[in-house]
């Protein structure tokens, strides 16, 4: 079942052959590769690290951590405010 996207976010959807130990790597280089949001494309690390720090980065609803691990398969991160 795909969680439902919170208004006024950006939605990455990682899609994993093998686990992830953890998120921050693995969504960076995700925010890097995609193309439809320019701000979050040139997102510097500062700025990323801080996004972390407000809780608005999501896993199914909760706030992730940077180390938060990722089971292989599909997995629907959610960025606020973008």
């Amino acid at each position: 079942m795909i969680p439902e996207q919170p208004k006024n976010s950006y939605r990455v959807t990682l899609v994993l052959p093998y686990r992830e130990s953890r998120l921050d790597g693995v969504l960076m280089r995700a925010l890097r590769e995609q193309k439809e949001n320019l701000k979050l494309r040139v997102l510097s690390r500062t700025e990323f690290k801080q996004l972390f720090k407000e809780k608005r980065i999501l896993i199914k609803g909760q706030a992730a951590t940077p180390a938060s691990s990722l089971a292989a398969g599909t997995t629907y991160v959610d960025i606020l405010g973008f």
